[in-house]
This record gives structure tokens, C-alpha cells and sequence, in this order.
């Protein structure tokens, strides 16, 4: 397929990452929106969420990756992350990795989304430009009408499967038991093991990563004592 056949709908908020302005300059149409979830659209049931290497880590710790996945499984068969970046940052930036990797093993296995890394915002495009110009995508229509998420619930759910070992249905026990996140993550070691299926050892490794001090809290203040 010629580029200058290709059609990408795009969300507005993805104007200042410069890859509009990349995907126009080799001839992509493209169809600036305000979408209610993903960032691109290449073909009717593919949406592509992109995100940088930083903000896939915030919505990790913050539960909306789980959220987001939800609504893109929802709404469209072929949903794809890319993830934006330099992957070396992991390091400098989450104080243990593997909660991060074990949030992208929820993502790819549970929700069954692929994710795709990309070393920076031209690899993106070129990235948008080769899932749009496959030969079996079909053409038609692209936007759909999605309600807003307002599901209380899926959020609470999202903010507990972010917690190292944890999937939906002990999150869904968590809440059952603790009736909040909030008590759920103020609660003790031994309340926390005696949730079905948690187990001390889970537990435990809860508790030490909701109350270890982050490096970048030691940072801060060293930084101030040396002022």
C-alpha cells in the first residue's frame, strides 16, 4: 500500500511529541481527534497507546496502565503499547525493576497486549507507519463511540494488581476484606496474610515495598543538607 493511501486517526494531546508532524512529512492523511483512549488508530481495530518509559512507569505505580488496558481490550481486538525510550532508565528511576517488569508480564500474558519498544519518537513513526500499511488491514470506518471510564471499581482493582504478586481475583479479595485501597495498603503484614491464597511470604513482600524509603527521597534530602 502507497503511504500516500495510509490513514492514521490521531489524539490532539500527541501534537507536542512531534510524531504528527513526522508521520505528514512521508505522506501519512492523517485525522486529528480528541480520543477518549489510545493515541493512534491505524487501522479499525488496532489502537496503538504510546507511552514514554517514564509515564509507563508513573501509570504503573499509579494504576492507570491497568485501567487503560482494560478500556483498549474493551473497545478494540489488536490493542498495542509502545513503549518509548531509552529502557536503561528503569534502573535510574523504580527502586525495585522487577515490579515494573512484573507489571509489563500482567499486561502481555493476563490482558495479552503486546509491547513494543522504540528508542525514540522517529522509530515511533516508522513504527505507526508499518502496522498501518499491512496488506490484509481493512479500511473503514476507525472512530467508535466509548463512554468515559467511570468505574470506581476497575480503578481500585488496577491499584491492587499493581502491587507485586497480586492479579485481579486477590485484589478483588483485598477489597473484600479491607473495603478501600487505602486500608488495604495501610494495612499490617498479618491481616494482609491472612487474605486467601496471599500467603505470609506475599505479604511480606508487600509490606517491605510499600514501606521502603525511595532512593529519590534520599536524594532530595541530601541535596538539601548540602545547600
Amino acid at each position: 500500500m502507497k503511504i500516500e493511501n495510509l490513514r492514521i486517526v490521531v489524539d490532539e494531546r500527541e501534537r507536542k511529541s512531534g510524531i504528527p508532524d513526522l508521520l505528514r512529512a512521508v505522506g501519512v492523511n492523517l485525522e486529528i481527534k480528541t480520543l477518549p483512549i489510545g493515541d493512534y488508530i491505524v487501522a479499525p481495530e488496532t489502537i496503538v497507546e504510546r507511552k514514554s518509559v517514564s509515564d509507563l512507569i508513573s501509570s504503573i505505580f499509579d494504576g492507570r496502565l491497568f485501567d487503560q488496558c482494560n478500556r483498549l481490550k474493551e473497545h478494540f481486538t489488536h490493542p498495542i503499547i509502545l513503549m518509548e525510550g531509552n529502557v536503561e532508565e528503569i534502573e535510574q528511576i523504580v527502586e525495585n525493576p522487577l515490579v515494573f517488569y512484573g507489571a509489563l508480564s500482567v499486561v502481555a500474558i493476563d490482558f495479552k497486549i503486546p509491547i513494543i519498544p522504540t528508542p525514540s519518537a522517529t522509530h515511533t513513526a516508522k513504527m505507526l507507519v508499518s502496522m498501518c500499511s499491512r496488506k490484509d488491514t481493512l479500511r473503514g470506518p476507525f472512530l467508535k463511540k466509548i463512554k468515559k471510564s467511570d468505574d470506581v471499581y476497575r480503578q481500585q482493582l488496577s491499584v491492587l494488581c499493581s502491587l507485586p504478586g497480586i492479579g485481579e481475583k486477590l485484589a478483588t479479595r483485598m477489597l473484600a476484606k479491607f473495603g478501600s485501597p487505602t486500608k488495604t495498603l495501610g494495612a499490617s503484614l498479618a491481616d494482609l496474610a491472612k487474605i486467601e491464597g496471599l500467603g505470609e511470604a506475599r505479604a511480606k513482600k508487600i509490606r517491605q515495598m510499600l514501606d521502603h524509603t525511595s532512593k529519590l527521597h534520599k536524594e532530595s534530602n541530601q541535596k538539601t543538607l548540602d545547600l
